[in-house]
């Protein structure tokens, strides 16, 4: 086969830059190792920034985000037996985040790629990714039993962490910067209406916990858990004992039971590779760069990549200009980074570490205070959480 640009990976990123591209009038082919099933129903992330959200109606394929969606213009801080509201539109001048699952994000892009005639293969795993520094590299994959081979002026790796592309570079090409962390996530999806309208972080002494929602009958949470976990060990009844002690905790809040619907073990890692391109692969979202999921920034993080290269690409295929694609790495990495730092200030706020002593959590608990009573920390944590702005 041949094409402009060939897409490793169906999710946000990879359907979103197809899609981008395919309003341009630039030719895309997205290959993607698993069924439409899977990453129709894969749960991930489900907090949009409001220019993320922005996006995605500016590109046309929001409109059952805003019908079904959730806005939300505040978040809470649990800690010490209190509940704090952090206004968030109140402190960024109106603006807002959306409540929306990444899952549903993927069933909108794939049906507007169908609606478009768009293409896309599904079930077929790339094997490797080649000839980068070319003209024309290829992307060799498997598809019902064959093999096939993909042609095109550029490839973008949206495969994820886990994906062939990050792999095809040499590794004396790149650097690595990772933190792992010495705990996990076990969240569950809850057929339960949730206990608060906005999302509740909370701060305990014996880890953190999380209270967010997909819709007003399901709710999502989390607990702090090790990165090892066995979830044998988590019956239901053992689950909603340490979500009541460490969400309510003396505050207002009552959470809901209900039928626990999935359940998982989410672990933690900050990680960058730099640069995000090499030749004519372009490393886009989870490929390029890991945050923890405190922030709530995985998804946006991928939206903000998907940006700069669709923008760099409709001006190599306008005018010829290559210096966007030039800069696509270090344009990315400022805004990386940024989120990066705020999804560690986060983490390193609200969990509780193995090596946690009396001085450390009375620092922490510190922090939090400084918090809850200060705009201009609050004011802070709101830009950063509703999005710091896309560059010009």
């Amino acid at each position: 086969m041949r094409t402009q640009v060939g897409i490793v990976g169906a999710g946000p990123a990879g359907l979103l830059l197809a899609h981008l591209l395919q309003r341009e009038g630039i030719e895309a082919i997205v290959l993607e190792a698993r069924s439409r099933a899977h990453v129709e129903a894969r749960i991930r992330a489900g907090v949009l920034e409001h220019d993320a959200a922005q996006t995605l109606v500016d590109a046309g394929v929001g409109e059952r985000m805003r019908r079904e969606g959730l806005v939300h213009h505040g978040i809470n801080l649990s800690f010490a037996g209190r509940r704090h509201r952090i206004d968030l539109s109140g402190l960024t001048g109106g603006r807002t985040v959306m409540v929306y699952g990444q899952h549903e994000v993927v069933k909108d892009l794939i049906a507007a790629r169908l609606a478009a005639g768009a293409e896309m293969h599904f079930e077929a795993p790339v094997i490797k990714v080649a000839s980068l520094d070319t003209e024309s590299p290829h992307v060799v994959f498997t598809q019902g039993g064959e093999r096939g081979e993909l042609v095109c002026d550029f490839v973008a790796g949206c495969d994820g962490f886990h994906g062939v592309c990050r792999p095809s570079i040499p590794t004396s090409a790149i650097r690595i910067s990772e933190r792992v962390y010495p705990f996990a996530w076990l969240g569950v999806l809850a057929a339960a209406s949730p206990a608060s309208e906005e999302l509740i972080y909370a701060r305990h002494a014996d880890g953190f916990a999380l209270m967010s929602m997909r819709s007003p009958e399901i709710t999502r949470l989390y607990l702090q858990c090790r990165p090892d976990e066995d979830l044998s060990a988590w019956p239901d009844t053992r689950i909603w004992q340490e979500l009541h002690r460490r969400l309510e905790g003396g505050s207002d809040v009552v959470l809901n039971e209900g039928a626990i619907l999935q359940r998982g073990v989410t672990p933690m890692r900050s990680f960058v590779v730099e640069p995000m391109q090499q030749g004519r692969l372009f490393l886009v979202g989870d490929a390029a760069h890991i945050v923890p999921p405190t922030g709530a920034k995985g998804m946006n993080l991928a939206i903000a990549d998907v940006r700069v290269l669709a923008r760099a690409l409709v001006a190599y295929y306008r005018s010829g200009r290559t210096d966007l694609l030039e800069h696509y790495s270090a344009t990315c990495l400022k805004r990386v980074w940024m989120v990066q730092r705020f999804s560690w200030w986060m983490t390193s706020l609200l969990h509780r570490f193995p090596d946690t002593d009396a001085f450390a959590e009375r620092i922490q608990l510190a922090e939090l205070e400084y918090l809850a009573g200060s705009e201009a920390a609050q004011r802070a944590l709101a830009d950063n959480y509703v999005g710091l702005p896309y560059e010009a």
